[in-house]
């Protein structure tokens, strides 16, 4: 498996190198920090974009439920139209390399908005590219960086890894998503996304410290003859999620529960600004509690999988808190407010769990070589799932209303703990160890296919 090299020692494995007294602690590996500090930097700018660039659309641009629809679809259409070949290039190239210009782009298409602002240029038609380009590099970003964990850590520390990252992807729900809402209200949409840009700017610049890589595990072929061909390459990676008993239904229900959140999301700043009369910052506050209950769910995820097995303390985090998503549609002013905010962040602590949980047993069910094309598949399946929703609230709140669209998603998130549920995941109790052949891809142990 090839390592991260640092160039004064480039004969030695960082691994070896730099290999923790405990083996269960990945902080003691400078490349996983170097990847931790920029992660900060990065869920900084995108938190405060995600809650910059929709109230653009409804409040600068006066755009309706179709409109911010379709804005939330771009934002994710990337992950439809370049996901799946997205995991093939990724294993060809360097991940430090792919991670650093993915965050480079993002500033410059953010910093794009306010310079439009100022000049009195920025349309609803140039959001829209921007939302859209935006989300092709998020694609390649997400990709390499979920591919290049592994890498980084030793297995005993991927689980805690996992966990730090995605706790700080709460936080940043939480300190990211509040603080777009105060600095929309304060300076207004298109000066917020200034923030979001220096964000993502420093995030690529700190990237620049992490250690340059070894080849790439699947290299583009350099003699003559015929080689692994893209669409071979990516066909590999389907089917090593979907053949996978355990792989397929955490796709599956990751799928189900992006339906239900992101129709929930493309509809809020409809219903909190128009229908609700709520400010800004209110929006803001509801989100930030969603990032709460992401980041005490990322904290619960080793003690859960401790106590009840890593599959089955899965299957029950999914089996009871997926229903309280029927509470959110109940959003109104006064107690009601107050009911959706529970509901959300029972949600929200039931994804930060299963990310933590969920993304480590992926990591381990796949070999190396296979990483970019399964991180890919996966990110193709959940985050399609969300474009397919963006697109699906904007119709239903168009021709229906807000509303309907709410409960739509709410009845998606109760339902999408059916395909763990029914899987082998409900009696697996520690993660796979070793990595074993299984048909003409290595798999390991558990594969089903």
């Amino acid at each position: 498996m090839p390592t991260f090299l640092p160039a004064s020692r480039r004969m030695r494995s960082p691994l070896r190198s730099q290999r923790p007294l405990d083996a269960r602690s990945p902080w003691r590996t400078g490349d996983f920090r170097v990847l931790f500090s920029a992660s900060v930097l990065c869920a900084l700018g995108t938190n405060v974009s995600d809650v910059a660039l929709p109230l653009i659309a409804v409040l600068a641009l006066d755009s309706g439920p179709g409109q911010v629809g379709l804005l939330g679809f771009l934002s994710t259409a990337a992950f439809l139209l370049i996901g799946l070949p997205a995991g093939a290039w990724v294993d060809r190239m360097r991940h430090r390399t792919v991670l650093i210009a993915a965050d480079l782009v993002r500033a410059a298409l953010l910093a794009w908005i306010p310079l439009a602002w100022w000049g009195d240029l920025l349309t609803f038609g140039g959001l829209c590219a921007v939302v859209f380009l935006s989300g092709v590099a998020t694609v390649l970003f997400d990709v390499a960086g979920q591919s290049a964990l592994p890498r980084l850590v030793e297995p005993a520390a991927l689980i805690p890894a996992n966990s730090a990252l995605v706790t700080l992807a709460a936080a940043g729900n939480v300190a990211g998503r509040g603080a777009g809402g105060a600095l929309v209200q304060l300076l207004g949409a298109p000066l917020a996304v200034v923030c979001a840009a220096v964000g993502h700017l420093g995030s690529g610049i700190q990237l620049m410290w992490m250690a340059r890589e070894a080849a790439p595990v699947t290299p583009v072929a350099r003699v003559a003859g015929p080689g692994p061909n893209l669409r071979a390459q990516i066909a590999e990676g389907l089917r090593h999620v979907l053949r996978h008993a355990e792989l397929r239904a955490l796709a599956l229900t990751g799928a189900v529960g992006n339906l239900g959140s992101v129709m929930v999301n493309t509809m809020l700043p409809l219903v909190f600004a128009r229908e609700l009369g709520l400010s800004a910052g209110a929006l803001g506050l509801f989100w930030a509690v969603g990032g709460a209950g992401m980041f005490f769910g990322a904290r619960c995820a080793r003690p859960v999988a401790d106590r009840f097995g890593h599959g089955r303390g899965l299957v029950l985090t999914h089996l009871c808190l997926a229903p309280a998503g029927l509470l959110v549609p109940l959003l109104d002013r006064g107690g009601w407010l107050w009911v959706a905010g529970a509901g959300w962040f029972a949600c929200s602590v039931r994804t930060g769990t299963a990310n933590v949980l969920g993304v480590s047993l992926r990591q381990r069910l796949t070999p190396a070589g296979l990483l970019g094309r399964m991180n890919a598949t996966f990110r193709f399946l959940l985050t399609g799932a969300m474009a397919l929703a963006a697109a699906l609230a904007g119709a239903i709140g168009a021709h229906a209303s807000p509303r309907a669209a709410l409960w739509v998603g709410g009845a998606f998130l109760c339902l999408s703990f059916l395909p763990t549920l029914l899987s082998p995941l409900r009696g697996r109790r520690a993660l796979p160890v070793d990595e074993k052949p299984c048909g003409s891809a290595p798999k390991v142990a558990g594969c089903t296919g």
